[in-house]
């Protein structure tokens, strides 16, 4: 292996590590069971998922929010040939051969979530939405056109579990957990096992939601659950 060769792959390493350590405890805990085949693809959607959680987090007015939204749009909408160097989120999106063009949804969901408080269903439901079809948009990325449906809802009762867990607004809990709620019933999403990671991410926020604390994802009897949809997918 040549010098230039070996400092390529070392910097690709330290953007794949610096990509981890920026996701929630809980994403790290499902990319943990990705198989090495769809680890890349997986951690660039999770890691653009804390990207634009952390735009609006950190962004005092809703008009700057959705400025940088805008950018994240717009490089999602073009040709991966045409996007800049040096950005690490973007170059492990280059692991999507292409198909990233799905994710602008996932923009869009979180552009819903920059509306005036108390935020109402609609909105809470557009931002759902934007994460199933962002996980769906995954299964075709990882050639898994098959279980695109099933990824979607996985990523629908994820997003509408999370809200109910993490919006700071009472009201708005309230409204994402009844929505979160009618999502109930019915056989559980059966995936294979390059989308596990997003059947631990679902199942994990469920049972946050079950138990009403932040804890219940990464308890004991979580670890477990994850162990067992992670590995067995059940």
């Amino acid at each position: 292996m040549s010098d230039q060769t070996s400092s390529a792959n070392s910097s690709a390493s330290r953007h794949e590590d610096a990509l981890i350590q920026s996701l929630p405890a809980v994403s790290r805990l499902a990319l943990a069971y990705a198989p090495a085949s769809a680890r890349l693809p997986t951690l660039a959607l999770f890691a653009l998922d804390a990207r634009l959680a952390g735009l609006l987090r950190h962004s005092r007015e809703p008009m700057l929010a959705q400025l940088r939204l805008s950018w994240w749009r717009e490089s999602l909408g073009r040709d991966q040939n045409e996007w800049p160097e040096g950005e690490p989120l973007l170059a492990a999106l280059r692991s999507w051969n292409g198909r990233h063009k799905a994710l602008t949804a996932l923009v869009d969901g979180w552009e819903a979530l920059t509306g005036a408080a108390p935020l109402p269903g609609e909105a809470l439901r557009t931002m759902a939405q934007g994460r199933a079809e962002a996980f769906a948009a995954l299964a075709h990325a990882l050639d898994r056109e098959r279980e695109s449906r099933a990824a979607y809802r996985l990523g629908h009762q994820w997003g509408l579990a999370d809200l109910a867990m993490r919006l700071g607004n009472p009201q708005e809990r309230e409204t994402a957990a009844s929505l979160a709620g009618s999502e109930k019933g019915g056989a559980r999403s059966r995936v294979s096992r390059a989308l596990r990671p997003l059947l631990v991410l679902q199942g994990l926020a469920s049972r946050r939601l079950e138990k009403g604390e932040e804890g219940g994802a990464l308890s004991p009897a979580a670890m477990l659950k994850a162990l067992r949809l992670g590995l067995l997918g059940l």
